[in-house]
């Protein structure tokens, strides 16, 4: 009887009325089309030129399903079309330059959604979601202390060579999407396989069969948001990257805090305008690194002067690593947390320091340092 009336109390419950400051904002009607019109594509429709076999109908049940899927997320394509302002006409400019295919943007925008720090579980990173391999086979620098898979101009040079040689290897610009997502040599095992050079008439892995069509449901999408719902000014978009570029020798390795004090601006900043930069060093040599366009007249003295003070307090600050000292207690002596000490001296601390090592600490200049404790009580 007690569960017969629990399911009554339910049951009316789930009746009852929510009040309209509770009820969830649907968008309005006219904002969001009836998803019927998206899937009713009667445009003929090409990728780089080639057209999209939509005389199959298997081929556009996979067109719709992507675009319908694709629509659905539309916080992902709000952010697309509001990140497109600050990157594609970079990634434009350098296909324009290359004679190659404008429709090759849409590959970054599905693959890294136009963010430099994208990543994968299969370690691809940046914006053209590079392998480490193929990354450094087309140029790129990827090591401990930089990473050129998230620089926006890097990347999609090497992207654009990749392209190439991909296009001159397969001969259609859909193969090579194809391929960019799967790898050549797969890609070509399956066409001898198959005995198919036509990508719609292939076999491929699941990710691979939807690949293509997701590029082409992003072209829809952003050369006509307003047909499927997305309506910006203006000033909703993001702004162009803006920025002048500088180039900096480093004889030592040299914290990027010097920099953007150098560029009157934040650590945060320059690490935003580059973000193929790791750490908090710049390693020795030569850098070409984009700060505020406001910073530049007077960078080069401002960063001589900044590097010239930062290394006279080096010299100031170096305590040699005696027996028995960890880095923990090292911390604790000069007060100093112990995240810190390890950033200031690009160290890890799953590994062990020895006798005789040098450390540069900077003491919190606001506490006495334990060593300055002791000297009070002596």
């Amino acid at each position: 009887m007690k569960r017969i009336s629990l399911i009554l109390l339910l049951i009316i419950l789930a009746g009852t009325d929510i009040s309209d400051a509770q009820k969830p904002a649907m968008p309005q009607t006219s904002d969001w089309p009836s998803l019927m019109i998206h899937i009713k594509i009667n445009e003929t429709l090409d990728f780089c030129g080639e057209p999209v076999a939509l005389h199959l109908q298997e081929v556009r049940e996979r067109l719709e399903k992507e675009l319908l899927l694709t629509i659905w997320d539309r916080p992902q394509v709000a952010l697309w079309i509001k990140r497109s302002t600050r990157y594609l006409p970079i990634i434009e400019n350098m296909l324009r330059e290359n004679d190659m295919p404008d429709d090759l943007k849409y590959v970054a925008i599905i693959e890294s959604a136009l963010r430099p720090h994208a990543g994968s579980s299969k370690g691809a990173i940046g914006f053209w979601q590079f392998l480490k391999s193929t990354g450094q086979k087309y140029g790129l620098r990827i090591n401990a202390e930089i990473d050129e898979r998230r620089n926006i101009f890097a990347s999609t040079r090497a992207a654009v060579n990749y392209f190439k040689a991909l296009y001159e290897m397969l001969g259609s610009w859909t193969l090579s999407a194809a391929a960019y997502n799967m790898g050549e040599l797969g890609l070509q095992s399956e066409m001898a396989s198959q005995k198919s050079q036509d990508y719609y008439q292939l076999y491929l892995p699941l990710e691979t069969q939807r690949y293509v069509f997701r590029i082409i449901a992003a072209k829809m999408i952003l050369r006509d948001p307003v047909r499927f719902g997305f309506r910006f000014t203006d000033q909703d978009l993001y702004p162009p990257l803006v920025f002048k570029r500088v180039q900096i020798e480093c004889f030592q390795d040299t914290p990027i805090q010097i920099v953007a004090q150098a560029a009157n601006t934040y650590f945060k900043v320059i690490k935003d305008l580059n973000p193929e930069l790791r750490g908090h060093f710049l390693a020795a040599g030569t850098h070409s690194l984009l700060i505020p366009p406001g910073s530049a007249e007077g960078f080069d003295a401002r960063f001589k002067q900044q590097f010239q003070q930062w290394q006279a307090k080096n010299l100031e600050r170096v305590y040699v690593v005696q027996k028995g000292d960890s880095l923990t207690d090292i911390a604790e002596r000069f007060n100093v947390p112990l995240p810190a000490l390890l950033i200031w001296n690009r160290l890890d601390g799953r590994k062990p320091i020895h006798p005789g090592d040098r450390l540069v600490i900077y003491p919190n200049e606001n506490m006495a340092t334990q060593e300055d404790q002791d000297e009070g009580d002596r």
